[in-house]
């Protein structure tokens, strides 16, 4: 049986090279990262999911992935605490859990067994789990930094709850949070959120006339506004030199010709 794809390394490795030739900046802005923090994170994605550290050992083996559990989850508070309004947190936190609760009720009734081990299925996992992640996470978050939030830790939470599941009932068993397979799709749910949130918001905000200023810097804005409603700058470039001179119609400008 030939191994599984490692499709998530794959994903980094692409976002990795957009990131480096600049073509990644407009969705590093709105989640508030920088090149090099971005790129940084990655490689800890990277390195960080060949490591697993022990938690428990006993009826239920419990570890938790680096790379896979420990790294998302920081990105993830980094995010939160960026958000622009307490509305943002609010989505943040629903659609994370109806993530947890949709992946939860499709592992438990439509994939029976072991979800990591029917790669060889027609509803495989590594395919399901993200495209559900991904288009729930953005529908309810609405934002970049929710829906991302929401995929990630939505797919997550799924090993937490095997883990009581499996503590609960005193029936043993190997818990890896973050490992195997999950790390795979909590890659792909938390690029696949982005985009629909990039490629979908952006298509709604051009519908709708203009970006939302929702957790948006308060001169980005008004500068928005301002050019939406055709209203002159208050200065403008003297031509032939460098400065500006102040606009007629500018409170500046008027004040300048009552002193004058």
């Amino acid at each position: 049986m030939l191994a599984r794809f490692p499709i998530g390394m794959i994903a980094l490795i692409v976002v990795a090279v957009l990131i480096y030739f600049g073509l990644a900046q407009r969705v590093l802005d709105r989640m508030r990262l920088s090149d090099k923090a971005a790129l940084a994170i990655i490689g800890a994605l990277v390195v960080g999911s060949f490591i697993n550290i022990p938690i428990t050992r006993g009826t239920v083996d419990t570890s938790i992935n680096v790379g896979g559990a420990i790294v998302p989850i920081i990105v993830a508070i980094y995010v939160l605490t960026k958000a622009g309004t307490g509305k943002e947190w609010i989505r943040a936190i629903l659609a994370t859990i109806a993530v947890a609760a949709s992946i939860f009720v499709v592992n438990r009734y439509l994939l029976p067994g072991d979800p990591w081990q029917t790669g060889a299925d027609f509803l495989d996992p590594l395919y399901i789990y993200p495209i559900m992640a991904g288009v729930i996470a953005y529908l309810i978050g609405r934002s970049r930094r929710s829906a991302f939030i929401a995929a990630t830790l939505g797919v997550l939470a799924l090993d937490i709850v095997d883990y009581l599941y499996l503590t609960g009932g005193e029936i043993p068993g190997n818990v890896a949070i973050g490992g195997a397979g999950v790390f795979d799709v909590i890659v792909l749910s938390g690029i696949i959120s982005v985009l629909l949130a990039e490629l979908l918001g952006e298509t709604r905000e051009r519908l709708q006339g203009g970006p939302e200023s929702e957790g948006r810097p308060k001169e980005l804005v008004e500068g928005l506004t301002d050019l939406k409603l055709g209203a002159k700058p208050a200065k403008k470039p003297i031509e032939g030199g460098e400065g500006y001179m102040e606009n007629e119609n500018s409170p500046e400008g008027k004040e300048g010709e009552k002193n004058g």
